[in-house]
């Protein structure tokens, strides 16, 4: 290679690296970042966050880019015992911004150390805080909303004690997140967190606590039955004694009414057979012969055995009717 071609490179070689010192002066900042610049690890100046193009050393300065928007930290759920000693767990999520970006990068570098930070100064502000309560303030949102009752649970007798009645609270959920929240900010300040919210994303109850928990609803269930039962069997014998005396009551009237139709129809009969006495007496004595005859049929059988006296109507009728017969004078 003559000295016109090592020229000829060296050029190029020069302009390449003029060109690569020159980009590596300006560098972009956007709208979703501050940026922190540091000359051999150390930051100096004041963080950049307007959005545009900037500049900066080659070489011995770097940038460092920081997100300014809100970001999320969603914990694991853990196992906390309340002031009542029920353990459940609970789930934990909490929205966050990094507002002093240079005390941000000087003691913590990075969102992974950030993350983790946020684990151990929420994780234990909510342990502190769930088991300063009792279980009913964690589950109740705040003390002044009403929660659902079953309407089976309304009029409830003195007799089943405190079915379905829940204790007063003070607090409720959202104070105790609130609580949370003003106490952990202001730990997670010094590393230039500005912490926005915190939630009690969920809450269940250990599995050693849940056969308990499902034992007294089915208690207090049955207990709701039997006061069911109570009631129906109460009514069905309110049913029975009004139909007993309903059924007393239809009765006696109609064996009255019974007893006074049969009165009249005997009146009304006695009179039509005096008025056929008084008409025709022949006829009156015929009909009590017959009578006599009907009555004497059904009381005498082949193989009775009758003493009579002599005066008695049967022994002068048998005694006249073994003499000759005699024809009977002719009805008018």
């Amino acid at each position: 290679m003559n000295a016109r071609g090592c020229l000829t490179v060296f050029s190029i070689v020069l302009a390449f690296v003029v060109l690569r010192v020159l980009l590596g002066c300006f560098f972009a900042v956007y709208q979703t970042e501050q940026v922190i610049i540091t000359q051999f690890g150390k930051p100096i100046g004041e963080p950049i966050t307007e959005p545009g193009l900037h500049f900066k050393l080659p070489i011995i300065q770097e940038i460092n880019r920081i997100d300014k928007r809100f970001l999320e930290w969603d914990g694991l759920p853990v196992a906390i015992p309340t002031r009542d000693k029920t353990y459940i767990h609970v789930d934990t999520f909490a929205r966050w911004r990094i507002s002093d970006a240079k005390t941000f990068f000087v003691r913590l570098r990075d969102e992974r150390s950030a993350q983790s930070r946020l684990e151990d100064i929420l994780g234990s502000e909510t342990r502190n805080a769930v088991a300063k309560h009792d279980l009913i303030e964690i589950v109740r949102t705040d003390k002044d909303r009403k929660p659902l009752r079953d309407e089976n649970l309304k009029n409830v007798p003195t007799g089943l004690g405190t079915i379905g009645v829940l204790p007063p609270i003070q607090y409720g959920r959202l104070k105790i997140e609130d609580e949370i929240r003003v106490k952990a900010a202001g730990k997670l300040a010094e590393f230039g967190i500005d912490l926005l919210d915190v939630r009690l994303k969920r809450v269940n109850y250990n599995p050693d606590v849940l056969d308990r928990i499902y034992q007294r609803m089915i208690s207090e269930r049955r207990q709701i039955a039997q006061r069911f039962r109570s009631e129906g069997e109460g009514e069905a014998a309110r049913i029975a004694g009004q139909k007993e005396r309903d059924l007393n009551e239809i009765q006696s009237t109609a064996y009255r009414q019974v007893q006074q139709i049969r009165g009249e129809a005997d009146g009304k009969a006695t009179e039509i057979y005096a008025h056929a006495y008084t008409q025709n007496a022949q006829a009156a004595e015929f009909y009590n012969f017959l009578k006599s005859m009907d009555t004497y049929r059904k009381v005498l059988t082949r193989d009775s055995t009758l003493i009579f006296s002599t005066d008695s109507d049967l022994f002068g009728l048998l005694k006249r009717a073994s003499a000759k017969p005699q024809t009977l004078p002719p009805t008018r």
